[in-house]
């Protein structure tokens, strides 16, 4: 009786796995793309307070599934980034240490 407490216990402390052993796969619920949600917000390329949220620290540019963007709206969302690029209002790469 102890033996299979302690291979319980064992298995339940290395991760999320099944009874035969096998990683789980954790899936989470979609997020929504807030541009098709609400009307009123547009892409505009000159909002950096918009375009701001959808950049990393680094410069780069969020990913879909990260960010919860739509295809359409995560395309905008790249033109609009590489516009305001193109006009200093955005950095290309984060400069210092």
């Amino acid at each position: 009786m102890s033996m299979e407490r302690e291979e319980r216990s064992a298995r339940a402390g290395a991760g999320a796995t099944d009874e035969r052993g096998d990683k789980k796969r954790i899936v989470g619920r979609r997020k929504q793309c807030k541009f098709c949600g609400d009307e009123a917000l547009k892409i505009d390329y000159k909002d950096q307070a918009l375009l701001k949220y959808f950049i990393t620290d680094r410069g780069k540019l969020v990913p879909r599934r990260i960010s919860g963007n739509c295809a359409k709206h995560q395309r905008e969302i790249a033109v609009a980034v590489r516009r305001a690029r193109m006009i200093a209002l955005m950095p290309f790469a984060v400069t210092g240490a």
